[in-house]
């Protein structure tokens, strides 16, 4: 089985949506530097053929429940921080 099935199996949650792999795991290398554990689901052959349609380009970054909420927090703030540089 899968490592993604295992971990659907054991009720981890989507946190976030990526457009392929590259923006996949710079979301899974931060959640893991403040230690999460991560896993990435997506469709094989998405980034075989590198396309991003009807979903197939997608990855899905997923956590263990209990690190949902603080995962949720650190994709936001990156994302405020992206929105503003100028802000420390």
């Amino acid at each position: 089985m899968p490592e993604t099935a295992v971990m659907k199996e054991k009720g981890w949650v989507e946190v976030y949506t990526a457009q392929g792999l590259t923006e996949a795991y710079i979301i899974k290398g931060l959640l893991e530097f403040n230690g999460i554990p991560t896993a990435l689901d997506y469709e094989a052959v998405g980034p075989l053929l590198g396309l991003t349609l009807n979903g197939l380009g997608e990855v899905r970054v997923l956590v263990p429940p209990q690190w949902r909420e603080k995962a949720q927090a650190l994709i936001q703030e990156g994302e405020d921080r992206e929105a503003n540089p100028e802000k420390p």
